[in-house]
């Protein structure tokens, strides 16, 4: 892999800082508490006016309260800092619909259905994608078991969800040996689910 050479002749105009943390709770659920954050290195002005190099453009915080299963059972927003002081957080707190999604199954989608659009905030949103991934980083290990997989005999989540994790490869035949499966036996079973080719 390369990067490419940071030119010597740049200089920064904007930052989008985003950060997740997961909390575990005594009464055994567990707090996720996003934040997506915009900055400039220059004044811009703003309908609400001047807005100073350093000053954020955007800043807001999504909240969730999640179980074990990544059920979400409370959710709610907050906008800090907005270019539109009085319309932006007046979304009558449409995050509070993302109760009852999942974050394994189906959230993005359900995400999409119930805050795509003008019934939410396009920052708010687009931070919901990333929750996930995060939230699932945050159990790996401790709620969800990365080495035996589930109870009904799934191999751990992380398995072929990226390069270096497929099952017919050298990270997995080393380290998740009970997982590891070569790649004829892999084809033959991706060919096995293949529906069978119609005669006419």
């Amino acid at each position: 892999m390369s990067l490419l050479n940071p030119s010597t002749a740049r200089r920064l105009l904007h930052r989008r800082a985003l950060d997740v943390q997961v909390y575990a709770r005594d009464d055994g659920l567990y707090e996720v508490e996003a934040t997506l954050s915009d900055t400039k290195t220059r004044d811009v002005p703003m309908a609400g006016g001047t807005r100073h190099a350093g000053e954020p453009i955007h800043d807001m915080l999504l909240q969730l309260v999640v179980d074990t299963e990544l059920t979400i059972h409370e959710a709610g927003s907050q906008t800090r800092w907005m270019p539109y002081p009085g319309a932006c957080d007046q979304h009558d707190d449409a995050y509070a619909r993302l109760v009852g999604l999942n974050l394994l199954k189906g959230f993005r989608l359900g995400v999409k259905e119930r805050l795509a659009g003008t019934r939410g905030c396009t920052h708010l949103t687009e931070l919901c994608q990333i929750l996930p991934t995060a939230v699932i980083q945050a159990f790996a290990g401790l709620v969800i078991d990365t080495r035996e997989g589930d109870s009904s005999g799934q191999p751990p989540f992380q398995l072929d969800k990226c390069h270096a994790l497929r099952r017919d490869g050298a990270v997995v035949r080393t380290h998740y040996p009970r997982w590891y499966r070569d790649g004829q036996a892999a084809s033959a079973a991706g060919a096995a689910t293949l529906p069978a080719a119609s005669s006419s």
